[in-house]
């Protein structure tokens, strides 16, 4: 480790200071958080995988993922502590920078694609400092005539560290749930949102009292609410706004949230729970 610090320009240097070190509090931040692997919590990966499909390029590839939300979650935390692991420790920084660009494509074209102007979502600079690094070692490399990433693949003592950082990246994963942190939930009572910010036509969703996402409506009647979780398996629902329904994207389940969310297609057995809310002055609250 210390040959591959001392043995390089301090701008490879800065970059694998920065993008590792990012990479393992990213993996920290995910594996110390309660709910990113917890159905029904709104950090939940499914529930973030569910947002990004009215936006996302690729939505029908995270269609296919939010049925196997936390092993993609499970991944995704082991993923960032290996990368980040890997780079500090120098091995194989050719094809672990490859993977560092390889996920912030992924998170660009999930999370941030939607993000206007472009240079304000994060994802699109992650990429180039991936692409940089990758560019600097790979000239490196070809400098001392030391082959490239796919002869790192050949070689069982790399593989075999490798497979170190991937062992280190579960580990990491287990300690960090050993510290996990809560959520805080709002309580009954507290506002939503104020009826000046949610006229009439308006939904959103929400964080309800017992942490449970959640869709709010408000029409002319007045202002009504429904669990997101989906009463088939447990998913995320979202409002499709050119349907007037909730849908949720795992097997295709409808509601009607204009008949108390009565299921009118697919696979879910009863309705969605209704959540009770209230405009109260100028507030909307859940009661």
């Amino acid at each position: 480790m210390k040959n591959t610090w001392k043995n390089q320009p301090p701008a490879i240097s800065l970059l694998r200071l920065w993008l590792g070190i990012t990479w393992v509090y990213g993996g920290w931040n995910k594996a110390t958080d309660s709910g990113f692997l917890s159905q029904g919590s709104p950090h939940y990966i499914g529930a973030q995988l569910t947002g990004y499909l009215t936006s996302s390029p690729i939505a029908f590839v995270l269609r296919r993922m939010i049925e196997h939300a936390t092993l993609i979650g499970w991944g995704v935390m082991i993923g960032e502590f290996a990368i980040g692991l890997a780079i500090l420790v120098g091995i194989s920084m050719e094809l672990i920078a490859f993977a560092g660009f390889g996920m912030s494509a992924i998170l660009w074209l999930s999370a941030t694609w939607s993000v206007k102007p472009y240079f304000l979502g994060s994802d699109t600079a992650y990429m180039v400092l991936w692409l940089a690094l990758f560019l600097l070692v790979r000239a490196q490399r070809n400098s001392r005539k030391k082959g490239n990433f796919i002869t790192d693949l050949k070689n069982r003592r790399e593989v075999l560290k490798l497979a170190g950082v991937a062992g280190a990246g579960i580990v990491a994963s287990f300690v960090g749930k050993a510290f996990k942190t809560s959520n805080p939930t709002p309580e009954a009572g507290s506002a939503i949102t104020t009826t000046a910010k949610f006229p009439v036509g308006s939904t959103m969703n929400f964080q309800a009292a017992d942490g449970s996402p959640a869709v709010l409506f408000r029409t002319s009647a007045g202002v009504f609410a429904y669990s997101a979780i989906c009463t088939h398996q447990g998913c995320t629902v979202s409002y499709d706004s050119s349907q007037h329904l909730l849908i949720c994207p795992c097997h295709g389940a409808a509601y009607d949230p204009t008949k108390s969310a009565a299921v009118v297609a697919g696979p879910a057995p009863t309705p969605l729970a209704p959540i009770k809310v209230a405009i109260k002055g100028n507030n909307i609250v859940q009661i």
